[in-house]
C-alpha cells in the first residue's frame, strides 16, 4: 500500500522566493487550464486533452511575453498542476456517478489562499544530499527536519506551506508485507462517544483530550486581537497568522492523540471493531463543537488504513445497530434510554450494566469477534433474600435499603 510521510522543512528567504515563485506558477497553469476547460464546454466542444493543455499552456506560453516567467520553475511542476485538475475533475464525475462521496465542481485557486502546494515526481530529479538535505530542481537544497525513516524509496514529493506559514515536505512511498505483525489473539471492540474519547470492550474507558476546549481561551484572544486589525494591512496578516498557529496547535495535538491510540490499539489486537457513526449529522447539532474536536472520523481512518498495513482485521458495523439497548449478557432488547442513564439493570438476568462498555462489547459481538461480556458487568444487582431465609437483623432500615436495591453500609 501507499502511505505519506510529512516532514517539517525549513527553507531559507531566498528559497521561500523561489517556493512562492513555484506556488504562483503551479497556480496559474492549472486556473488557464480550468478556464480552457470552462470554455470549450460553455461553447459544445470536448474537453481538451491534457497533453494540449499541456502544449499550448505551458511549451507554447513560455515564449510568450505574458508567460515567459514559467520557464523560472521546473516544468514538471507545471505539468503535475495539469495532474492535479485531471484528478479533480476525475474526482467530480465519480461522485455525480456514485462512485465516491459528492464533490462539488473544480474551482479556480487564489493567490491569496494561505495553503500552496507543488509536487515534484521522479522526472524532475529530485535528491536527498549527503547531508539529509533535500534537494529540488530550480529551488536548491533545503534543511529538513527527520523524525523517521522513510521505508522505501519516495515516488513523488510535494512541498505544502499551511496557513500557519509552515513548510513541509511530503513523500510517497511504497510498503510491502514486511510490516506485517505477528498475529495476537485478543479482539476488540470500541465505542466512540463525548464522555469519553473511547470506550473498549475489555472495560478499558479512554478520556477525552478536548484540546479545542481547553485552547479556546487562547483562540479567543487571538481572534478578537485579529478582528481589531484593519483590512489588509500588515498587522493584519500577522495576526491571522498567529490565529493559524494557535489552530494548527490544536491540529497537531489531537493529530498525534490519534495516532499513538491507534497504532497502541492495532499493535495489541488481532481485530478491531467500531461503529459507523454519522458524524455529518452530529456535526449539525448543538453538540457539533465538541463532536470536531473530538476527530472521530480521523481516528477511524487511521485505524483503518494502519490494519491494512500491519495486518490487523478491520470492522465496522452499521450505525442503526442497537447497540446501547441490547444487554450484552443475555441478549435481550431492554429499549432506547435517555443519555443520562449510564448505568442501567438488565430486566431479565437482573445484570448491572454500563452503558458504554456494554455498548462497545456489542459492537464487537455484532461484528462477528469472539469478545467476552464481563467486561460489560458492573455488579450482580442486589436479590432481596427470601422471607423465609432473611432472619433477623439488628436495623431493620438497612434490610429496606436492601430490598429496595440500595447495598446498606
Amino acid at each position: 500500500m501507499q502511505l505519506r510521510y510529512s516532514f517539517r522543512l525549513y527553507p531559507s528567504a531566498g528559497q521561500r522566493t523561489a517556493l512562492a515563485r513555484a506556488f504562483g506558477c503551479a497556480r496559474v497553469v492549472y486556473n488557464d487550464a480550468l478556464r480552457a476547460r470552462e470554455t470549450a464546454h460553455s461553447e459544445g466542444m470536448p474537453f481538451p486533452k491534457t497533453g494540449d493543455l499541456s502544449k499550448q499552456l505551458i511549451t507554447e506560453a513560455k515564449n510568450t511575453p505574458e508567460r515567459a516567467w514559467l520557464a523560472e520553475v521546473s516544468a514538471v511542476i507545471l505539468q503535475q498542476s495539469l495532474r492535479g485538475l485531471d484528478a479533480a475533475y476525475r474526482n467530480f464525475f465519480d461522485g455525480l456517478m456514485g462512485k465516491r462521496p459528492r464533490m462539488g465542481v473544480p474551482r479556480y485557486k487564489s493567490r491569496k489562499d494561505t495553503r500552496q502546494a507543488a509536487r515534484f515526481t521522479a522526472n524532475a530529479r529530485w535528491s536527498i544530499t549527503p547531508g539529509q538535505k533535500l534537494r529540488l530542481p530550480k529551488i536548491g537544497d533545503v534543511r529538513v527536519k527527520w523524525s523517521r525513516t522513510l521505508p522505501s524509496s519516495p515516488s513523488t514529493v510535494t512541498v505544502v506551506k499551511d496557513s500557519a506559514g509552515r513548510y513541509f515536505v511530503s513523500f510517497v512511498v511504497e510498503t510491502g508485507p514486511e510490516e506485517v505483525l505477528p498475529e495476537v489473539s485478543p479482539e476488540l471492540g470500541i465505542d466512540l462517544g463525548l464522555g469519553h474519547f473511547a470506550v473498549l470492550s475489555d472495560g478499558t474507558k479512554i478520556d477525552s483530550p478536548r484540546f479545542l476546549r481547553r485552547a479556546e481561551k487562547r483562540l479567543k484572544k487571538a481572534q478578537r486581537a485579529l478582528s481589531r486589525k484593519e483590512k489588509g494591512s500588515k498587522n493584519r496578516d500577522k495576526a491571522r497568522v498567529r490565529v493559524a498557529r494557535a489552530h494548527a496547535r490544536v491540529a497537531d495535538a489531537r493529530r498525534e492523540f490519534h495516532h499513538q491510540l491507534s497504532t497502541k490499539l492495532i499493535r495489541e489486537n488481532q481485530a478491531v471493531a467500531v461503529e459507523d457513526l454519522a458524524v455529518k449529522g452530529l456535526a449539525r447539532t448543538r453538540l457539533a463543537k465538541s463532536v470536531h474536536d473530538a476527530g472521530w472520523s480521523a481516528f477511524v481512518s487511521m485505524l483503518e488504513y494502519k490494519a491494512a498495513r500491519y495486518g490487523r482485521t478491520f470492522l465496522r458495523i452499521g450505525r442503526f445497530g442497537p447497540t446501547s439497548q441490547v444487554c450484552s449478557r443475555c441478549g435481550v432488547k431492554d429499549g432506547p434510554k435517555p443519555l443520562h442513564v449510564r448505568v442501567w439493570t438488565c430486566g431479565a438476568c437482573e445484570a448491572v450494566l454500563d452503558r458504554d462498555v456494554n455498548a462497545a462489547v456489542n459492537v464487537a459481538k455484532a461484528a462477528g469477534l469472539a469478545v467476552s461480556a464481563c467486561g460489560a458487568q458492573v455488579s450482580r444487582a442486589p436479590v432481596p433474600a427470601p422471607r423465609g431465609e432473611a432472619g433477623t437483623h439488628p436495623k431493620p432500615s438497612t434490610i429496606r435499603w436492601e430490598q429496595a436495591g440500595i447495598p446498606g453500609f
